[in-house]
């Protein structure tokens, strides 16, 4: 195990604004500079606070905590409340058929309940979701960096297998926008409705624990005392959540909404119809708005720029924190991070986004497509947890 001092956490956050001065002159430069402090901070908190979809699922399909999932109902009703407020200033009176460009709405088949099962398969096999991958990447995970590249061939596979899903269900499936049939008002009421009563469903039963009533007791904290409890531990769950749900509202008043797959299946797909492994024409696919895998001219884009934020916030925090810690990968950490990244990258692919993508921004925006990914997600981590607890922990992953 291999530790980097706390102090090259100010080096790297010096560089931040060095890059941004490099961006800024570009064409689309604020957008990606924008893109870039966007997803610094968001990788701070993904970092900070531990927010992964498949980590908050276990605690609570395992050990009965609610609080990673409740840190999720509250990420999507302040992005539902957020996306509102801003959808509807640029589409006053939804209408069937309209549909507000860019935003994460897809088609609902069975094909997409299958891409979320597949993609919670690979949460429980790999041990993280894509996005948490991407931060533990930066605290020097053994596993992450085989899952994205599994991801990447998970990509490949999915656009391999794109044409004949497409014509067999994709086609025809109806892309359903709920403000188009509900208003804007009633969908979000509708919506919110929905995260209250799983709200208080997982509250049911559940007890503070009892240092928290003693913590609550201890007075006003010191200001050196605020800042030794930013770098460590963990900050609380409601933070990311919090932070979560706003950053993926700001988002989208700068640039597409918040997607962390769109430059890893770019480029897995540029590199596979290079190779002629993937057909150049992929059906309806880039006619769908969410992570578009389209390549581009080049790879300075907003989403791009994203990424290397999220990578860089991540390991600002692992190193402030002293959480960064390398450790040499073992033939198990390559084999699940492998296997689990290839289930992750086909269900992401087939199911336009992942978490972030299709779940987070995908309700987010109002889209029925959003609610039928998590729940065939979520399905597949609780069946996951039960399959690997019945056959002994053989395809256990360490907790995150």
């Amino acid at each position: 195990m291999r530790f980097i001092s706390p102090g090259v956490a100010l080096l790297w956050l010096a560089a931040l604004p060095l890059a941004a001065e490099g961006l800024k002159d570009l064409p689309g430069g604020r957008t990606l500079v924008f893109a870039l402090f966007t997803g610094a901070v968001l990788g701070l908190v993904l970092q900070r606070t531990r927010f992964c979809f498949y980590c908050h699922a276990r605690d609570w399909f395992e050990d009965r905590d609610p609080r990673g999932l409740l840190a999720i109902v509250l990420a999507l009703a302040v992005g539902l409340v957020g996306y509102t407020v801003v959808v509807g200033s640029w589409v006053a009176v939804p209408q069937p058929g309209q549909l507000p460009p860019d935003l994460h709405i897809g088609p609902v088949s069975w094909v997409l309940v299958l891409a979320g099962l597949a993609f919670g398969a690979g949460m429980v096999i790999s041990g993280s979701c894509i996005s948490a991958h991407w931060y533990r990447l930066a605290e020097g995970s053994p596993a992450s960096p085989f899952a994205l590249a599994g991801t990447a061939a998970g990509f490949v596979l999915g656009f391999m297998t794109w044409n004949p899903l497409y014509s067999l269900a994709v086609a025809d499936a109806p892309v359903v926008w709920l403000p188009a049939h509900l208003g804007h008002g009633g969908a979000l009421l509708l919506q919110l409705g929905v995260l209250a009563a799983i709200a208080a469903w997982l509250w049911r039963g559940f007890a503070r624990e009892t240092n928290e009533l003693s913590h609550s007791r201890a007075g006003v904290p010191s200001i050196p005392q605020l800042w030794r409890g930013l770098w460590q531990g963990r900050w609380p769950y409601w933070i990311g959540g919090l932070a979560v749900g706003l950053i993926g509202a700001v988002a989208i008043v700068r640039m597409r909404p918040l997607g962390v797959t769109t430059t890893l299946g770019g480029a897995a797909r540029a590199g596979a119809q290079g190779r002629g492994w993937v057909p150049e024409r992929l059906n309806g696919l880039d006619g769908f708005a969410g992570c578009a895998t389209l390549p581009g001219a080049n790879w300075l884009t907003p989403h791009a720029l994203l990424l290397a934020g999220i990578v860089s916030g991540a390991f600002i925090g692992a190193l402030a924190s002293r959480q960064f810690a390398w450790k040499r990968p073992t033939l198990r950490d390559a084999a699940r991070g492998l296997g689990g990244g290839i289930l992750l990258g086909w269900g992401a692919m087939t199911g336009l986004g992942c978490t972030v993508g299709t779940l987070l921004s995908g309700i987010s925006a109002g889209a029925l497509s959003g609610w039928v990914f998590a729940a065939s997600l979520f399905f597949a981590v609780w069946a996951g947890l039960r399959i690997k607890r019945w056959l002994g922990g053989a395809v256990s992953a360490p907790a995150a």
